[in-house]
């Protein structure tokens, strides 16, 4: 495991947790072709970084989920403190390290190999959480809770998550997201979550739709036929291109109903 030391942070060993053991090589593949593993922008990034206050030179943050670090290069470029990349898959940690090599970032930016369910933090070590489309993987609530131990008081968490826009919405839309994500939830109930959670809810607001289209779903076509290409017959690799495909459909088809949306609490 990469080591956060000379970063001011105390990473403690997780050596017995293999991530070997989880098989997601093709969708790991997949995704570090493309820029942005969920939706985004460096405009969103910066605006939910403009609702967190006391950040300083000496401040310890962490960007959980980080894939291969497109929103932590922002985050870096626009904080002054030292930023800790957590991901499972050494791949997007990688190119994330490549990133951060290639922006000069090296003395404030590091990646660590590791889970969520097991942050390599001591408590109350941070001043930011960060995680933008990936809190789903341990549950939106059990996230805020368990992370909120690694936040000092008054520390800052700042997550995206799938959401629903309206009360009711349409049986395929509804079924698709049931099964795909059982945690989504209206923004009243995520922002009562939040609160529930030990937080402050300090804001939420709604990604623009070009976060979707733009930002990730418009480069995924050629990085599909690259692809299909290298995997020719591989049934799973054509199973999740397939997958992926009806996903944007159903975006395109029903996105009045729900989206990501940002939220922003501090820790009281």
């Amino acid at each position: 495991m990469t080591k956060l030391n000379t970063l001011k942070f105390k990473i403690m060993s997780n050596d017995n947790k293999s991530i070997h053991e989880f098989d997601f090589n093709l969708i790991c593949e997949y995704f570090s072709s493309v820029e942005r593993q969920g939706p985004g922008s460096p405009e969103v990034t910066i605006k939910a970084l403009g609702f967190i206050d006391n950040l300083h030179s000496n401040s310890k943050i962490a960007d959980i989920g980080c894939g291969t670090g497109g929103q932590t290069i922002v985050l870096a470029e626009n904080t002054s403190g030292y930023i800790a990349g957590i991901d499972l898959f050494p791949l997007f940690i990688n190119l994330l390290s490549e990133n951060v090599k290639q922006k000069r970032l090296e003395g404030r930016v590091k990646g660590v190999v590791a889970s969520m369910e097991e942050l390599p933090f001591e408590p109350e070590d941070l001043d930011l959480i960060w995680s933008e489309g990936a809190i789903y993987n341990i549950g939106f609530e059990r996230g805020l809770k368990e992370w909120s131990n690694f936040l000092k008081k008054g520390g800052y968490i700042a997550v995206s998550e799938v959401s629903w826009y309206t009360e009711k919405r349409p049986k395929e839309i509804e079924d698709f997201w049931m099964d795909a994500y059982p945690g989504i939830d209206t923004i009243p109930n995520k922002i009562a979550q939040m609160q529930h959670a030990g937080y402050v809810p300090v804001a939420s607001f709604i990604l623009p739709e070009n976060c979707w289209t733009e930002h990730f779903y418009a480069p995924q076509p050629e990085a599909e036929k690259i692809f299909l290409k290298k995997h020719a017959g591989n049934r799973l690799a054509e199973e999740f291109v397939a997958n992926q495909r009806h996903e944007r459909q159903l975006y395109h088809q029903y996105k009045d109903y729900y989206g990501y949306v940002f939220y922003i609490g501090k820790k009281i």
